[in-house]
């Protein structure tokens, strides 16, 4: 019987151009989210408070069939819905804090656990560039931020419309549109920077989930400690949910929870960003193919 030796053979096809490289290491992301843990307990929770809003816009609508809620004058004032209203679902403390509760199952180990295995040499060795990787992952937490930020925002304008009847709220306020897409767009970007930044930071991903979680904290605890020293508002500035705020509000044309310009805001939290951007540059190397 003869032997033969099968050497090494060419390929040669051609590389299939995408014009979403990413969409695997999204959809990768997401199922392995979904796989955590207690995630679907905590994303139930998170949806709370847009479930009572959305009861709130139908109240609103309904009052002469709820009028012993007219009684509270908190309650009566919780449902008059305008921007003020979206603006304190978008911009309340549960919501932000929830929201850092959804990163630390969907972003504390999208980068961690590659620099862990050594996975970027894999991706890179792949016809796949480095910004097509960050918006892989980037596009991981959108998925869920936008799930309970834009997403709910539209559900309740649209019921808003609908219970109405009329497209008169739309006219009265024809800028809340641009808010809730603007400032759900601006929340996410911001939150995608802060979390690839520290995913980045350490192959441990449960470090990486204690960072997430107590910068964010740890912020808003110095705030309030320089706050009550000094007695200047000046140092919420210093809390990323105290920012965030302060931009909310000027997206949907209401006045700042704190006496400082909502732009000193904006400019920290685009800093941090821009931070962010230029660290993980740094951090994340890889070989990337040459067609």
């Amino acid at each position: 019987m003869s032997i033969k030796e099968k050497g090494y053979t060419h390929w040669e096809g051609e590389f299939q151009d995408s014009r979403f490289p990413w969409k695997p290491i999204t959809r990768y992301g997401i199922r392995m989210t979904f796989r955590r843990k207690f995630f679907k307990l905590t994303f139930m929770l998170t949806l709370i408070p847009a479930l009572i809003y959305l009861v709130g816009i139908y109240i609103s609508e309904r009052l002469e069939d709820f009028s012993f809620l007219t009684r509270d004058r908190e309650m009566l004032e919780f449902l008059q819905v305008n921007p003020k209203y979206f603006a304190t679902y978008f911009t309340s403390n549960y919501l932000l804090f929830m929201i850092v509760m959804i990163l630390l199952f969907c972003g504390a180990g999208l980068i961690a656990d590659d620099l862990k295995y050594n996975s970027l040499q894999l991706y890179f060795s792949r016809p796949i560039k480095k910004k097509d990787y960050f918006l892989g992952k980037a596009a991981v937490i959108a998925f869920f931020l936008f799930l309970i930020t834009l997403i709910p925002g539209l559900v309740f304008l649209l019921m808003k419309l609908l219970f109405s009847g009329s497209l008169k709220f739309l006219f009265d306020y024809p800028k809340l549109i641009l808010g809730i897409i603007g400032y759900s767009l601006f929340l996410t970007g911001f939150f995608a920077f802060y979390t690839l930044l520290l995913s980045s930071v350490n192959k441990n991903r449960r470090y990486v989930t204690v960072l997430i979680f107590s910068l964010y904290v740890f912020s808003d605890l110095l705030h309030g400690i320089f706050n009550e020293i000094f007695r200047s508002q000046d140092f919420a500035l210093l809390s990323i949910k105290s920012n965030l705020q302060q931009v909310g509000a000027a997206f949907f044309s209401q006045k700042p929870p704190f006496d400082v310009p909502w732009i000193y805001s904006f400019l920290v939290l685009i800093a941090l960003c821009l931070f962010s951007a230029v660290v993980l540059r740094k951090k994340v190397q890889g070989v990337e193919v040459v067609k």
